[in-house]
């Protein structure tokens, strides 16, 4: 059931894609630079295409743009989580030792009846 609704929302946006690709054929120039700094540097970086490739560029750069900023925002985050791995994985390895270095009953509730504390 899920699978048919993930495959029928992208099946749409496909179409959509599609139809904004066929309504944007007509040519567009884009100017890296406006025309007066271009003259006067006596160089015009233009490049003319396609309106729906500018638009669908546009839309991929914003997002790479959106997921970068993301992942920077979230650094500290992921260092904290680190941070905190490490130290859950520090405490382990001393629960392990002293679990071994206590030989006595396998049951808890015996090992604290046995300990320093139930034989009085």
């Amino acid at each position: 059931m899920m699978k048919n609704i993930r495959y029928g929302f992208w099946a749409i946006v496909g179409l959509i894609l599609v139809l904004v690709g066929l309504a944007n054929r007509d040519f567009a120039t884009v100017r890296a630079m406006p025309p007066a700094f271009a003259d006067m540097l006596g160089i015009s970086p233009d490049v003319s295409l396609p309106m729906f490739i500018i638009i669908f560029v546009s839309v991929g750069v914003g997002l790479l743009i959106g997921f970068l900023w993301e992942w920077v925002r979230e650094h500290r985050i992921r260092a904290e989580s680190r941070q905190k791995a490490r130290e859950v994985s520090q405490l382990k390895r001393e629960m392990d030792a002293l679990k071994s270095k206590h030989v006595g009953p396998e049951d808890d509730v015996l090992a604290l009846l046995d300990g320093p504390a139930g034989k009085g």
